[in-house]
C-alpha cells in the first residue's frame, strides 16, 4: 500500500490541474460560438433592413451573351457603334432622333445618285486610308502618316466640330510638315438627315461648299473654302447614325 499511495496521490494531482484547464476550453469555445451567432444575427438583421445589400449578396451574377460575342479583337477597325448592353429608355429621356442643336439648320439639298466617295468609304479598313482616298490633295498626302489617339477629335476645326451627342469611337491626325489633318469616327442617335442638315449648315455658313451624294447604304457631304477641305460620311445604323468625318485645317 505504501508503494501504490504515492503514485495514487499523483494522478489525483494531475486530475485536478487538468479540470480547470478544460473548463477554461470550453468557456471559450462557447464564447466563439456565442460570438458567431451573435455576428450572423447582426448580418441578417443588417440585410434585412437594406434590401440592396440583400439582393447584391445572394441574386445569381448575369451574363449578357449578345455582349459576350462582342469583343471584336481581330478588327481593323472598330465597330460601327459603341459596345451597349439594351437599357429601358427611362421616361423623357432622349430617344433616337431626340437631339437637340442649339442653333438652326438649314435642310440640306438632295443628294446626288453618283456616289463614288460612298465606295471610297466602305472599301477603307482604316481611318487613314479613308483620307487618303480623299480627292483633295492636301488631304491625301497628309494621310500616310497619320497617328491615333481620341485626343484628335477635340482639335477640328471651329466650323466643323462633333455633332452635338457624338460618341467618340475612334480619331487619327497628322499635325506634322504643315499638316492638320483630323479623322473621327462618332455615332450619334441624330436620324441621318439632321446630321446631314447639320454639316450643310456649318460648311456653308463657314464659306465652305457643299455637295451631297448618297447612294443606297449611306451619304456623303463634301466641299472645300479656298486650300481648306472637308468631307462628312453618314450611315444609318441601329439607334441613330455613324458618322466619319474628315478635315484638312484642324486645330
Amino acid at each position: 500500500m505504501s508503494i501504490r499511495s504515492p503514485l495514487r496521490a499523483a494522478t489525483v494531482a494531475m486530475i485536478a490541474l487538468m479540470l480547470p484547464l478544460a473548463a477554461c476550453g470550453g468557456a471559450t469555445d462557447n464564447s466563439l460560438d456565442a460570438l458567431d451567432a451573435e455576428l450572423n444575427d447582426g448580418n441578417a438583421q443588417a440585410n434585412a433592413r437594406d434590401p440592396a445589400l440583400t439582393s447584391a449578396l445572394h441574386d445569381q451574377i448575369m451574363v449578357d451573351p449578345n455582349l459576350a460575342s462582342q469583343s471584336n479583337r481581330d478588327a481593323i477597325r472598330p465597330p460601327s457603334q459603341p459596345y451597349a448592353a439594351p437599357v429601358p429608355t427611362a421616361e423623357g429621356a432622349p430617344v433616337a432622333g431626340d437631339v437637340r442643336v442649339s442653333e438652326a439648320t438649314k435642310t440640306a439639298p438632295a443628294a446626288k445618285t453618283d456616289c463614288p466617295n460612298c465606295k471610297a468609304q466602305r472599301e477603307s479598313m482604316t481611318l487613314g486610308g479613308l483620307a487618303s482616298r480623299q480627292a483633295d490633295r492636301r488631304t491625301a498626302a497628309c494621310a500616310a502618316n497619320v497617328s491615333y489617339s481620341t485626343r484628335w477629335s477635340l482639335r477640328l476645326p471651329a466650323d466643323m466640330p462633333l455633332y452635338p451627342d457624338a460618341h467618340v469611337v475612334e480619331a487619327a491626325g497628322n499635325a506634322d510638315n504643315g499638316c492638320a489633318l483630323r479623322i473621327v469616327s462618332f455615332t450619334s442617335r441624330a436620324p441621318v438627315q439632321s446630321v446631314i442638315d447639320f454639316y450643310y449648315t456649318r460648311a456653308t455658313n463657314g464659306g465652305y461648299s457643299a455637295d451631297h451624294q448618297a447612294d443606297a447604304e449611306g451619304h456623303v457631304l463634301a466641299g472645300s473654302r479656298g486650300n481648306d477641305a472637308y468631307a462628312v460620311f453618314v450611315t444609318k445604323v441601329s439607334g441613330g447614325t455613324q458618322v466619319d468625318l474628315v478635315a484638312n485645317n484642324g486645330r
